[in-house]
């Protein structure tokens, strides 16, 4: 039986062999390219804690130049609603990333019964697996997929 602590197990993937081939990707394209994914909920402070740190994470990759996209996802779709309006606190923040943003889940802004509401403000809804957006196509694509 192989030793799961052991960096050279099968299926282990070393923090320096994950570090390597970013930068392989980065000395190819001459830029990191970063998928944030909102899953975070509007209900509580330590949901609105995440959005903010979603948004953050997207400002820093797209002030320095890299390819970045914002999806959300799961109850994050509620985001997508409550940001669309002007007079949220965060609309400009959320304005200032508008052409990073790929969309919402399809099928999660019927779960989360807001899907009508970013239809009629003509917001993106993303369902490329099965009424859902493909993570996959963006680890193919080589985006980093980070969850908020």
């Amino acid at each position: 039986m192989t030793d799961p602590t052991r960096t050279d197990a099968p299926g282990f993937t070393s923090t320096a062999g994950l570090n390597r081939a970013r930068a392989a990707r980065h000395q190819t394209t001459g830029m990191d390219k970063a998928a944030i994914i909102v899953l975070a909920d509007t209900e509580t402070h330590a949901d609105l804690g995440r959005l903010v740190n979603a948004l953050s994470t997207a400002d820093e990759f797209k002030e320095h130049g890299d390819e970045v996209t914002i999806i959300f996802d799961g109850a994050g779709v509620r985001w997508a609603a409550e940001l669309s309006n002007p007079e949220h606190r965060l609309h400009e923040r959320f304005e200032g990333l508008r052409d990073r943003i790929a969309g919402a889940c399809h099928y999660c802004a019927g779960a989360f019964e807001v899907r009508e509401e970013l239809e009629q403000i003509g917001f993106p809804l993303l369902r490329d697996h099965k009424g859902h957006p493909s993570l996959r196509s963006l680890v193919h694509d080589g985006y980093e997929v980070i969850t908020f």
